[in-house]
Parts: structure tokens; sequence; C-alpha cells
């Protein structure tokens, strides 16, 4: 499944606010928002919650992480075709927390293509995004974050903005049909104008939208700065 751009993902990592109803509870709002600004969404949910979120709302639901196995003995690994049977249309892949090596990553993106997946992999700087870019099966998306700014309060977009123009570049370069997704510290509306005039495809956040005293202006804040 193709999402449009610009998008928002949003991470629900393993908050305790956007755990199992909670997690429904904000993927909700989540659909408002995206339904009042006209601004893709998409929410990237744990293995446990994906069947309860998807069957809540008509925003397209990611994984936070799937493994390159097929059935049969891998037990506590995420299975692809699991993930889909529970309603997901895309994974996320590497995250800085839970970081997988290009041999990983590579062989995750042609599991996740078997079961038509939108793929978005992360990479902690510009050398990593070269290198996932130039695997033989791609990514759909490339989130460029770097690790010490995420949950932050500095956002990318204002600490390092030549990580942004730079990674657009490189990967407009060896492969332009993948699209560069912003995270790490984006929490405003002016983060997300700065990010977009920079060249990204959309924003990829998570405490600065779940830890958020008023979750859906949060939202909706980041949802107009991605209106071109």
């Amino acid at each position: 499944m193709k999402v449009s751009t610009p998008i928002l993902f949003i991470n629900f990592k393993t908050y305790e606010q956007a755990t199992a109803k909670k997690a429904v509870a904000l993927a909700k709002v989540a659909e408002e928002a995206s339904k009042e600004t006209g601004v893709s969404v998409a929410l990237v949910v744990q293995a446990v919650d994906l069947r309860l979120v998807a069957e809540s709302v008509s925003l397209p639901v990611f994984a936070q992480h799937i493994d390159p196995v097929g059935f049969g003995s891998n037990t506590g690994h995420i299975l692809p075709e699991a993930v889909k049977e529970a309603g997901a249309v895309g994974t996320v892949l590497s995250h800085a927390e839970n970081k997988r090596d290009n041999g990983f990553i590579e062989a995750a993106i042609v599991r996740a293509r078997e079961q038509g997946f939108t793929v978005m992999v992360c990479a902690e700087d510009l050398e990593r995004a070269k290198q996932i870019v130039g695997m033989q099966s791609k990514p759909d998306f490339i989130a460029v974050e770097p690790p010490e700014l995420i949950g932050g309060d500095v956002s990318v977009s204002s600490a390092r903005p030549e990580l942004i123009t730079d990674s657009v570049k490189v990967v407009k370069e060896i492969a332009p049909e993948i699209g560069v997704i912003t995270g790490a510290g984006v929490k405003s509306e002016a983060d997300a104008r700065k990010a977009v005039e920079l060249g990204t495809a959309g924003l990829f956040v998570a405490s600065g939208i779940i830890k958020a005293e008023d979750p859906k202006q949060a939202i909706i804040g980041l949802l107009k700065g991605l209106k071109k």
C-alpha cells in the first residue's frame, strides 16, 4: 500500500498513553486531526495493539518492527504475515531504539514486500542513509534521526538543518523514488514547516504528540506545518 505525502508518522512506542485502549483513543484523535486538516497520518503501533487500532480507525497502521522470518520455529519473532493479518499496511525498521544491521534490514524489506507493505527504515546519520538507499531492496521512506535528539526538546530541523538537506540530496541522487522523513525532537508547526522547506516528505514524531497536554492540538499544529 502506498501512502500519500506529506505525511505525519506517529510513533506510539511503548508509552503508557499509547498502549491498549489508550492507543485506540489516541488513534481516533489522530484520525480526527487528519480529517480536519486534510493531511495524511500513519500510526506506528506496538505489535500487540495492531489489530485493536486497525479495526478502530481508517488511518494506515504500521508495525514498529518485523522480523525476516517465515512460518515455523521462530519464538519471540514478529511474523510479517501475522502483522498483515492484524491490519498493518506497513512497517518501520531499525529505529534507533531497535537498531539492526544492514543484512537484517534488507532481508526484512524483502519479506515486507512479499506482504505488500510500505516500508520506512531509520538511519542515524548520512552515511547509514547512503547504505540503506543503495540496497538492492529499497524502502519507500527513510527517516534520518540523530539519536541524541530523539525525545528531546530541540528539533533536528533547527539544530541540524544541514542533515536534512544533505539527506534529501543524497537520497534523490541515488534513489529519487524514496521519500525522506524528518524525525528527532520535532514538536511544533514551525518545526514541521521548516522540515518541508528543507525538502522532506513528512515527519516521524513520538513524544511531541504522546506527551503533549493536548495531543490533538499537537497533531493539528504539525499537520498545518506540513501543508504546502
